[in-house]
Order: structure tokens, then C-alpha cells, then sequence
């Protein structure tokens, strides 16, 4: 099992580029169920992820080939099998998403209930009454969802109770081939689902509404070909941006977009860091100073992101002053706190809000990544800590940041990747 080793104090500094969006791609790859024509995916990370959607694409007779660069060729022209096995989804939620195209295009699918991290509850149920109201029959037997529409898929007018991210990346999949025109209610904006929607009507489909909390979709006989570009990942290139402004470092990321991360931007410049922007990059700068702590109250896109409350976390765990960070998505999001504390944090927490108090510097220790999110936050704070500091279970890591020890050491981070194995020398990387 690999671990992180890293020896804090160095003021990051440099150019960094940022890869395909972890959370645009794996869904994009799964739409390529609903044609059976050649489609090209370009700027695909290489990540665990993306290696395990397309070993659970290619159970069920996809053909995915690994072109030049970043690009993936897909064909799933020949798909037999309609069954996604636990031992795939148990390690990553986006799974689940293969039950709209399946429905929608096979009209049968078997899909074990998913997995991922550990960060909440995250139920299906939305995704289940919504299918239900397009025609299928749903049933939960032995931890799998059985699914069939005999007659096909039939548009219907969907209003989800919360704002649910793979909800509405599902129910816009599979109504691309139902009967009708559909319209979601209360959907999510995130740009990840805006970019599923770009992709599924590059190749055919008929969507509208994207960005909005109203998609409406008109369903098409079939979908074709062609190629698509995955928009750059806004997580990735903000927690960089984090690691720069808690290092009191310059750091500029390359290949990615300001207009993406525009809550993060703010509150980055409420830290006391100098940002500027152009249409493919964004430069952070601090001057050298420590930073100030910022107040943190986690939404639904446009608002602040969950996926960066953990990392902003350790930012105001050495920033100036004292923050209050409100985590509203997820009600399993603070567990990197107590390996914090184990490295000399000084957080508090009251339900479902944690008060950090700032410290000079932390403690470098022993600590353990719990999820994706939590393992970046531990680096993160081992790039400040006085002495050095392991982090084990980075398999985390590796599901959604691109070689991110490589890209810090571009930075100037002192990281290594060690594996904790007896005889064993270098990890190996998780491949598409």
C-alpha cells in the first residue's frame, strides 16, 4: 500500500497544467452507452476512477481504446451484458450511472447499489422515483437494483426534492431516448453536468436549459458519433491553488478556467492572496504572507463547493485569526479533522460546523486519508508542517488528482511516493 511522505516549510512556486475533470469525465464515459457509434473523448485524466469505469465498461462489451496523449476511443456498438457487479461499484458512486443508459437504450439493466467515499449517506431513492415515473420498473433485491421498460423509456416532468448532482446527470441521460420531451426540476448547475449535456448533444441529443435549474430534454430515436473535450478539472485546480496560497507561495495553473471557481477565487482573496485571471489560466500570488482565515459555508454550485471545504480547512488551520466552516452537503464530511489534530490543528467542532483557530505552524505526523477530498487536506497541511509527515491510504488521492506528487514537486514540494510493501520500489500508477 503507498503512502505520501512529505517534509514541509517550502514556499511552493512555479506553473502547474490541470487535467480533465475527474467529475465530468466518468459520467461523459458512461453516456457513450446510449450510441452505438465511434465517439473520441480527449483530455481524460489518468486516474483509478476513469480506469474503473472503463474496466466496467468494458465487462459489459464496450471496446475502449487508449489513443494518443489523453484520448480514449469508445465503441460501445456491441454491448451484451447489462450488469454492473459490486465488486466495481462498491469502490466508486458515479457507477450508478449507468442505470439511466442502460434503461434508456437496452431497456434492462442490473446494477449493484454504490459505493465510494465514506462522506454521507448520498441515497438513490431520487434517481429510483424518477426512473419509476419514466416507465420503468424498479425493484432492490439482494443490495441490486433491478430495472426494465419493456416498451421503452416515456418522457416525464421530473421535480427533485434536493439538488442532486448524478440525479440529474441520470435522468438526463436516460431521457435523451425516451419518448417525449422531459423536463428536470430543481437540477444541478454544477459545469460538470453542463459539460454531460454539452457531450450528449455533440452527439445527437436534443437538451436545453443547461446551467439552470430547469433542463428539458427531447428525446431522440438514437444518438451518433464524434469527439469531445473534457472541460478542465475546478477541484484540481483549486486545491493548487490552496497549496500556493498556504505555503505563502506563487503558483499559476495552466489549462483551466477562472469562471469555473469563482466562489473559491473570492475566498481566496479574502486570505489575503493576489489573483489574476486570463481565459486559460490563473495566477495566485502571496506574497510571501500567511494567510488570513476565511468564514466557509458549503452549497450547491454556484455557492462554495464541498469538494473544497477539507482542503480550505487546512488552510485556516495555520491562516491568522479564527474561521467558522459549515459543511451543508455531506453530514460525514469532517473526518480529516481528527488526523488533523493529531498534527496540531486547533478545530472544534459543533454539529455539523467546525471552528478552527489558527495556528503558526502545524506538527508533521502519521496520518490516514478517509476519502478523496480529506487525503488532498493532509497534504495540504503536511506542505506547512515542521517535520515530516506520512499519509497513508493515498488510493484516495488516486481516484481523482492526476500524479499530484509529480505536479507539487513541479511546485517545489519536498513529496515523495513510497510503497509501504516489503521489497516493493516504485508504486505503480493507476493507468486508463
Amino acid at each position: 500500500m503507498d503512502q505520501l511522505h512529505i517534509d514541509g516549510g517550502a514556499s511552493l512556486r512555479g506553473e502547474v497544467p490541470i487535467s480533465g475533470a475527474k467529475n465530468a469525465v466518468l459520467p461523459i464515459l458512461v453516456a457513450t452507452l446510449l450510441s452505438d457509434q465511434s465517439i473520441t473523448i480527449r483530455n481524460v485524466p489518468s486516474l483509478k476512477d476513469v480506469a474503473t469505469t472503463n474496466e466496467l465498461l468494458g465487462q459489459m462489451g464496450v471496446d475502449v481504446t487508449v489513443g494518443e496523449r489523453s484520448d480514449l476511443h469508445i465503441d460501445a456498438g456491441n454491448v451484451k451484458n447489462f450488469f454492473a457487479s459490486y465488486d466495481l461499484v462498491k469502490t466508486m458512486r458515479a457507477s450508478i450511472l449507468v442505470l439511466g443508459p442502460l434503461l434508456a437504450r437496452y431497456r434492462q439493466a442490473k446494477v449493484s447499489l454504490p459505493g465510494g467515499c465514506a462522506i454521507g449517506s448520498r441515497p438513490v431513492d431520487m434517481h429510483l422515483r424518477a426512473l419509476r415515473s419514466m416507465g420503468a420498473r424498479v425493484d432492490i433485491k439482494d443490495g441490486y437494483i433491478r430495472a426494465s421498460a419493456t416498451k421503452g423509456l416515456r418522457a416525464a416532468r421530473i421535480m427533485f426534492d434536493d439538488v442532486t448532482v448524478t440525479g440529474t446527470e441520470n435522468i438526463m441521460m436516460a431521457a435523451t431516448l425516451a419518448k417525449g420531451t422531459s423536463v428536470i426540476e430543481n437540477s444541478a448547475c454544477e459545469p460538470e453536468v453542463v459539460d454531460l449535456g454539452r457531450f450528449l448533444n455533440r452527439i445527437g441529443a436534443d437538451i436545453g436549459g443547461l446551467g439552470t435549474s430547469t433542463i428539458t430534454i427531447n428525446g431522440r430515436p438514437e444518438l451518433g458519433g464524434g469527439s469531445f473535450d473534457v472541460l478542465p478539472d475546478r477541484i484540481e485546480t483549486a486545491t493548487y491553488l490552496v497549496a500556493g496560497a498556504i505555503t505563502g507561495g506563487r503558483v499559476k495553473v495552466k489549462n483551466t478556467r477562472a469562471d469555473l471557481l469563482e466562489s473559491v477565487l473570492l475566498k481566496l482573496e479574502e486570505s489575503g492572496a493576489h489573483i489574476n485571471t486570463d481565459s486559460n489560466w490563473i495566477e495566485l500570488d502571496m506574497r510571501g504572507r500567511r494567510p488570513k482565515c476565511v468564514d466557509i459555508k458549503t452549497a450547491p454550485y454556484p455557492a462554495f463547493p464541498t469538494d473544497m471545504q477539507a482542503q480550505f480547512t487546512s488552510l485556516n488551520a495555520i491562516a491568522e485569526g479564527v474561521s467558522t466552516i459549515k459543511e451543508t452537503v455531506f453530514e460525514n464530511r469532517f473526518m480529516h479533522v481528527q488526523e488533523m489534530l493529531r498534527m496540531g490543528a486547533d478545530i472544534r467542532m459543533r454539529g455539523n460546523c467546525a471552528i478552527v483557530k489558527g495556528e503558526e505552524r502545524l506538527q508533521g505526523a502519521s496520518v490516514m486519508a478517509t476519502d478523496l477530498r480529506a487525503s488532498a487536506s493532509l497534504i495540504l497541511a503536511g506542505l506547512v508542517a515542521h517535520g515530516p509527515t506520512i499519509v497513508d491510504r493515498v488510493y484516495h488521492i488516486d481516484r481523482g488528482y492526476e500524479c499530484i506528487e509529480e505536479k507539487l514537486r513541479q511546485l517545489g514540494a519536498r513529496i515523495r511516493r513510497v510503497s509501504s510493501a516489503p521489497n516493493s520500489g516504485q508504486s505503480a500508477r493507476p493507468s486508463s
